[in-house]
């Protein structure tokens, strides 16, 4: 599986949260830094359709989810190699 990119900021709870979970469930992400990554504001704006926040996930196809829980990656990712799905 590809990376995840989670756009965040340090002064963030919801992005310091989401990236344990993350962390956790084992699922690979790459952080960027909206305070220090210069274009990563427009990005997160063009995702978010016009209005910034923070944590903005892009997923390995390309799509965008905004402020998005654990659960809502995991659905969005689909299974892993040899994991069953999750029950609903």
């Amino acid at each position: 599986m590809d990376s995840l990119t989670v756009y965040s900021a340090p002064w963030c709870g919801h992005c310091q949260r989401l990236k344990s979970q993350l962390t956790r469930a084992g699922i690979p992400f790459t952080e960027v830094d909206v305070d220090h990554t210069p274009g990563a504001i427009e990005r997160i704006t063009e995702i978010g359709g016009g209005s910034w926040l923070i944590p903005t996930v892009v997923m390995p196809d390309g799509t965008g989810l905004v402020n998005p829980s654990l659960r809502e990656i995991r659905e969005r990712l689909g299974p892993a190699e040899g994991e069953a799905p999750a029950a609903r």
